[in-house]
């Protein structure tokens, strides 16, 4: 068997909040560096695409780096690509923030502001703190990459928009806020994403980043994972 730690590239563009990211992979057993090394992404396991901020600001830096084909490659690949947050927006066709700007198209959707509702259910926008992750109608969690964490858990957001894939069956999670309930996280093949901070949200956070050690390869019994914990 082999015993090699699971390689995390988390990808420096300057949009995201890199160092929690990288302590919560570490903490998962994961080997992780923070990198736009186009050699090392494309040779990790694990590529993690975090973000805060525009959408647009955060295309362009991608582009001014050169790193949207090396995403891209990475969704084509064995790889695991995780979105978070911004991250998870980005992987869409397009977004209306500020305007419209392409995204990777990994996913086919787009990426929509947050309604605020009317009434008793008018909210603040953006929505700032903890809120209930829910299955998606229909969808188990059971060897997804949400495994282990119970239905209606809370996870931290920080965001105005959210996205809407086109396929159903991508979603993994719904979350209520607002007028409605929208895709809080999703998995297409190799592709994960979440729109809440797993960095920041405890132990369920942490069950998710262990969660992609396993899918990448890492079992949670390897001597190395006893000896870091």
């Amino acid at each position: 068997m082999d015993d090699a730690p699971v390689r995390a590239a988390i990808l420096d563009y300057g949009m995201g909040n890199l160092f929690s990211v990288k302590h919560a992979c570490e903490r998962a057993g994961m080997r992780a560096r923070i990198t736009a090394d186009k050699p090392e992404v494309l040779g990790a396991d694990v590529v993690i695409l975090p973000g805060v901020g525009a959408f647009g600001d955060a295309m362009e830096a991608l582009r001014r780096l050169d790193l949207v084909a090396v995403l891209r490659d990475v969704a084509a690949s064995d790889a695991l690509l995780v979105g978070i947050c911004l991250g998870m927006q980005l992987l869409m066709t397009e977004s209306a923030e500020f305007g419209r700007h392409h995204g990777l198209d990994l996913i086919p959707g787009d990426v929509r502001r947050l309604e605020r509702g009317a009434g008793a259910a008018r909210v603040k926008v953006p929505q700032v703190g903890w809120n209930h992750v829910d299955p998606a109608p229909g969808r188990s969690w059971s060897g997804s990459w949400l495994d282990g964490v119970p239905p209606g858990a809370c996870f931290y957001f920080v965001h105005s928009f959210y996205v809407r894939p086109i396929e159903a069956s991508v979603v993994t999670s719904t979350t209520a806020y607002g007028s409605g309930a929208w895709c809080s996280s999703l998995q297409r093949g190799r592709i994960l994403a979440c729109q809440f901070h797993p960095e920041r949200s405890g132990r369920h956070g942490l069950q998710l980043y262990r969660n992609v050690a396993r899918l990448a390869g890492c079992g949670t019994t390897r001597p190395w994972l006893k000896a870091q914990g």
